[in-house]
């Protein structure tokens, strides 16, 4: 299913078969059977800064992992972060919210992966075995933090125009941050959903404690206290399922999500107290009257891509979208004459395929303008985190890389959506300085697509 769209599922499979590999080729470098699968393991438990550096210098071609790191936004603004949840239960709304913020002296930074759970969910997504993938993920990627300043005070400067960004199959709130910080630093607040519709590879909400659980532990009244964390991990597809309605239903449960987050950051400006299930250190009540709710855009990735349009079509708000390499399959066709907002496709290079491209340009108006683009050299995975915390020759090997810098790849994708997002949203920015790039004016850009379909205005 990764083909189709899941940011993840390569990325497990392919580090689990690379495990297996580096174990077969250690048994015959200089005659000696030097390492097995078990000491393997119990030597990715030890985590020093000097074995991870021999490790991924020797084993993993990673000669550069003390370099990597997500890179920090770009704009004049500093970034912070929270997690917002509101209402605990499974129809609530949870999402990572990015603002520009004041920078506290010494502000603390937020884990990459929030907690050991998520790594698990990678490895339910795979059917491989947890303690297994953990190990391996967690040494990888585990040390890894968000160049955000997590639960700073918001910094009060007018009002900030809003974009909600859903994530990708298999991926979760917190994988897209460089696209995300960088919105917020150029002036966004940003909510990057988690989505409850069983595609992310974990999230979690809460239930109320019954009376009985309550008594036995000599709560009086209800309160957050009493409630118990529940996780959610990925569903796949049964043999039995049609494909089709499972992700339909999906694709309609994500724009819905989204919509909802939409509704709790308007509550939220209006000066609604609502209580953030989270108990987070950020002040809530600082957003009163900080948005400005003419203009709001939705950008997603791959299935989050298809969720931009699903959401188009059915809230009028969201001004305009961007679709990062959108994964179209999970749309019914009545939903393209609906989409009248303005819709941007930036595109992967070695992603995409006809019948997604003819599906994309299904959504052609003589009256809403629609744009494409395709960022040459990049893959399906250029868009996420995992493109800037691998090496080059694992990177390369897992396909979390192209042949483009992967810096000059979000940047390229970056810039466009900022100069998309101040045209339709009608911003007195200096984004327009990035407008050619909407139209493929750029060495690394392609207008349109690579691929071979028959021609459309995109």
């Amino acid at each position: 299913m990764f083909s189709r769209g899941g940011v993840i599922q390569l990325l497990v499979k392919r580090i689990y078969d690379w495990v297996k590999a580096v174990t077969s080729l250690s048994r015959v470098i200089h005659g000696r059977r030097l390492v097995h699968l078990d000491l393997l393991m119990r030597f990715f438990c030890i985590s020093t800064d000097q074995r991870r550096y021999t490790a991924s210098l020797v084993a993993m071609g990673n000669g550069s992992s003390n370099q990597l790191g997500i890179p920090p936004g770009k704009g004049p603004e500093a970034v912070g972060c929270t997690d917002v949840m509101m209402d605990h239960t499974a129809q609530g709304s949870f999402f990572r919210l990015y603002y520009p913020c004041q920078e506290p002296e010494g502000a603390e930074k937020p884990d990459w992966i929030p907690c050991r759970e998520y790594f698990n969910g990678l490895a339910d997504f795979m059917k491989i075995n947890r303690t297994l993938s953990e190990r391996i993920l967690n040494y990888l990627y585990g040390s890894f933090k968000i160049p955000a300043c997590l639960d700073a005070p918001f910094k009060q400067s007018g009002k900030y125009p809003v974009v909600i960004f859903s994530h990708g199959l298999g991926a979760f709130r917190t994988l897209y941050s460089a696209i995300c910080i960088e919105l917020a630093s150029q002036g966004f607040i940003v909510a990057s959903v988690e989505h409850r519709d069983k595609s992310a590879s974990a999230t979690y909400y809460f239930h109320q404690k019954s009376q009985l659980e309550q008594a036995a532990s000599k709560q009086s009244s209800p309160g957050p206290e009493s409630l118990v964390k529940e996780w959610l991990y990925y569903t796949p597809v049964q043999q039995e399922d049609n494909e089709f309605s499972v992700r339909n239903k999906q694709v309609n449960q994500r724009a819905d999500e989204c919509i909802l987050a939409l509704e709790k950051l308007t509550q939220l400006n209006s000066g609604s107290p609502l209580q953030n299930v989270l108990q987070t250190k950020f002040d809530m009540s600082a957003l009163e009257n900080s948005m400005d709710l003419c203009r709001i855009a939705i950008v997603g990735h791959s299935f989050g891509g298809a969720t931009v349009v699903k959401a188009l079509s059915k809230e009028e708000r969201f001004k305009c979208g961007i679709a990062l390499d959108a994964w179209m399959f999970p749309l019914e066709d009545e939903t393209f004459p609906r989409v009248k907002q303005p819709l941007f496709f930036i595109n992967s290079e070695k992603f995409q395929w006809a019948g997604n491209i003819s599906r994309m340009r299904k959504l052609d108006s003589p009256v809403a303008q629609r744009k494409m683009i395709t960022i040459r050299g990049t893959v399906h995975q250029s868009f996420p985190d995992f493109t800037f915390l691998t090496g080059h020759w694992i990177g390369k090997l897992m396909k979390l890389k192209g042949e483009i810098d992967p810096e000059v790849a979000i940047d390229l994708s970056n810039q466009a959506t900022l100069a998309f997002l101040q045209r339709h949203l009608r911003l007195d920015r200096n984004f327009d300085q990035w407008d050619p790039l909407i139209d493929g004016q750029d060495e690394n850009l392609i207008k349109g697509t690579n691929i071979t379909v028959l021609q459309s205005a995109m």
